[in-house]
């Protein structure tokens, strides 16, 4: 009896999180597209770098992978380092980000590997305006976020349109989805898309920049085995012609 409720007590937690998981877009990243990852690149620089540092990234690697020349990542991407071998990290301390947020902003180098390509697509999406919040603004995705919406020139600003759902005879108002705020807004909406695109697709590459080296040589490595596979079958023909 008490190793069976030992087992509930294990599996109630993770039947609650699968009941309320959610249901994410999509995210259609590819990080062989060297215009996209330029970029998300330049985005994230100019609009993340300020909190949140690339610890596990160059510049040089960066630009290398993405297809920019050197004078083009000293262009576009390095306004807060001198060298082009140097990492991608920031001047903010844990302290200042405690100070300014009630948290530290986290490194991003291995967030998409963390929390998925399509949970940070849907996060990006998913600012709307909630004048009780600190920074004017709340997340579908992260209830309550300390972040504030960095983007939202590029986006527009959101607002929550509520239904009333009843439940155990009590009824309440929840989210059903966002729209713009007025017409302004809406128009940015297809280039933000873009915009978030870009930049979730420069942060799966950075969670794992040696997959492009990976993918490539992988196409050779099985162009190798259809071709020993062919010549194996060609040699045990041979060699079992005179036993037929």
């Amino acid at each position: 009896m008490k190793r069976i409720i030992f087992t509930l007590a294990l599996l109630l937690p993770a039947m609650a999180i699968a009941s309320t998981e959610l249901h994410l877009e999509k995210a259609p990243t590819d990080i062989t597209d060297k215009a996209a990852l330029q970029e998300g690149a330049k985005l994230y620089v100019n609009y993340c770098m300020g909190c949140h540092s690339l610890n596990y990234s160059r510049f040089e690697r960066v630009g290398k992978d993405s297809g920019m020349t050197e004078d083009e990542v000293k262009q576009n991407l390095m306004f807060t380092a001198d060298k082009i071998g140097e990492t991608m990290t920031i001047a903010m301390t844990k302290a200042d980000g405690v100070n300014w947020f009630g948290v530290a902003p986290p490194d991003l180098s291995v967030t998409a590997r963390s929390r998925g390509v399509d949970w940070i697509y849907n996060y990006l999406l998913a600012f709307y305006v909630d004048p009780a919040r600190p920074f004017g603004v709340n997340n579908l995705i992260f209830k309550d976020v300390a972040m504030p919406h960095a983007l939202w020139e590029r986006q527009g600003l959101q607002k929550p349109v509520y239904e009333t759902v009843t439940e155990g005879g009590q009824s309440h108002q929840v989210i059903k989805s966002l729209e713009p705020v007025n017409q302004a807004d809406a128009a940015k909406a297809e280039n933000y898309r873009k915009d978030v695109l870009n930049l979730v697709t420069f942060l799966e590459y950075v969670g794992e920049p040696a997959k492009l080296e990976r993918q490539r040589l992988g196409i050779w490595v099985l162009i190798y085995l259809v071709i020993l596979t062919i010549v194996a079958y060609l040699l045990k023909k041979e060699y079992w012609r005179d036993v037929h």
